[in-house]
């Protein structure tokens, strides 16, 4: 396809956010960097109105357009596989608005996670969405449904999303929610783009909820002798009404991956896995909940029970478990996997993975959160070839969504499918829910202009598929 560069350069002059051929490699890819596309042109647009202008251009001339932000996905979303136009949205990274008396922060899409976070929590407020990568935008955030750590207490990002503004792929702006806490007037337009990856509308303005930045914060770190009786200490804690912010799983052999990539020590290294909490809200609160823990802890096979209330050892304890991927990822190529079962269910999936590791031969590490299912596996490469690699990968994965599928879980709690989980999705997934899931998109852009062949949406020719 051919793009006309002065069509472009009409609605972007700027030379510095305007490139062409050859576009730098890294805006071709995810953070991975193993699956790579090629464009034709990449934007960076700084408003609504451009987003608007390049959207209409593309779709009145079927070029394809594949956003993205900071660039952190694990799954392919943000690769132009279908050439094009990349349309970066990291510099529209503005707080446009903190209004007290709603408790809403209006920001543009590429603000970064760990930017908005310090900004309400200097001026005394909270936005409590908290995952993994705190260098990912709140855009994409939100066309992930990022989960995170704090996710068994207070929700995920779609909790925290009032409104939007976004693009359609004609180039038609939508504002959907707003300032208001209800609303039953007609359908939930926003609700829909919130977790679409980017294949319904592009979001330029997100008004955000916010919290009052809680009383105080502690964190527990817990050993187990083995993975299944800390995941089953776990559901007693959860049953408990104790309120943990977060409760995060690590097998010991993810832990030292993580120990030696960060320097720092886990306390019992004759552990099997960890438990790690955090508790949060007003201080006696806290520090009710932090006993009553104790105790079932202590009562259900913890071997110790460890209150970081140091906030530098703390913050290096938190350190390891967020770098747990790039541990991995520094010894051996990986493929990332965040699965969702039900709770009750965590430790019965981990079980099957640790079967399956010794059954495949391949290595198979398991982290993530216990409080609401989600299960972070690596899976390592080794010294496999590709065609091996290729071939096994797919093997064992087959088996693990099956059986996740099995016992009620999802493919992705919170990176989203993209390309790589999509033979899995698909074959998993009701063929009723995919039928409805494409007949939006086909309302939505009727050509398939907007990051086209992703996730939900099947591999056809757009020419063909209208």
């Amino acid at each position: 396809m051919q793009i006309d560069q002065q069509a472009l350069r009409a609605l972007i002059s700027d030379e510095d956010r305007l490139l062409f051929r050859p576009i730098p490699p890294e805006y071709q890819t995810d953070a991975l960097g193993r699956l790579r596309g090629e464009a034709g042109a990449l934007a960076f647009p700084l408003s609504a109105q451009e987003v608007s202008g390049i959207l209409a251009y593309a779709h009145a001339h079927r070029i394809p357009v594949t956003p993205r932000g900071a660039g952190t996905n694990l799954v392919g979303s943000t690769v132009p596989l279908q050439g094009g136009i990349i349309l970066d949205l990291s510099r529209m990274n503005r707080i446009l608005e903190l209004d007290r008396d709603t408790m809403t922060v209006t920001v543009e899409p590429g603000i970064l996670l760990q930017d908005l976070q310090a900004y309400v929590e200097s001026e005394g407020l909270f936005y409590p969405p908290d995952p993994g990568e705190k260098a990912s935008s709140i855009g994409g955030n939100i066309s992930t449904n990022a989960g995170g750590m704090r996710a068994v207490k207070y929700g995920v990002t779609r909790d925290y999303v009032r409104g939007l503004e976004a693009v359609l792929p004609d180039g038609t702006i939508l504002n959907v929610g707003g300032k208001q806490v209800k609303d039953a007037s007609g359908l939930s337009l926003k609700h829909l783009l919130i977790g679409s990856e980017g294949t319904l509308a592009v979001i330029t303005r997100c008004v955000l909820r916010l919290l009052p930045k809680p009383e105080a914060s502690v964190s527990v770190l817990v050993p187990y002798a083995d993975l299944n009786t800390g995941i089953r200490s776990v559901l007693t804690i959860l049953q408990a009404d104790a309120n943990p912010t977060a409760v995060e799983f690590m097998e010991r052999k993810v832990v030292a991956l993580g120990e030696a990539f960060s320097g720092v020590r886990y306390p019992c290294p004759e552990a099997g896995s960890y438990i790690l909490l955090t508790f949060d809200g007003r201080e006696n609160e806290v520090e009710a909940n932090l006993e009553r823990v104790r105790t079932l802890a202590l009562e259900n096979g913890a071997l110790d029970y460890t209150v970081l209330r140091d906030p530098e050892q703390a913050a290096d304890i938190w350190r390891v478990r967020g770098a747990l991927v790039k541990a991995v990822e520094a010894v051996s190529e990986q493929e990332p996997v965040d699965i969702v079962v039900p709770i009750s269910r965590t430790a019965e999936f981990i079980r099957f993975v640790n079967e399956l590791e010794a059954s495949s031969g391949v290595r198979m590490v398991s982290f993530g959160h216990a409080g609401d299912g989600n299960v972070h596996l690596c899976v390592v490469r080794g010294d496999r070839d590709e065609e091996t690699w290729e071939r096994e990968l797919h093997a064992v994965m087959d088996q693990a969504y099956a059986e996740a599928y099995r016992l009620g879980g999802v493919a992705s709690g919170e990176h989203g499918i993209g390309v790589s989980k999509r033979r899995y999705f698909l074959r998993e997934s009701r063929a009723e829910n995919l039928a409805v899931m494409n007949q939006i998109k086909n309302a939505l852009d009727p050509l398939h202009i907007l990051n086209d062949q992703k996730s939900y949406i099947p591999e056809t020719r757009r020419d063909e598929s209208r």
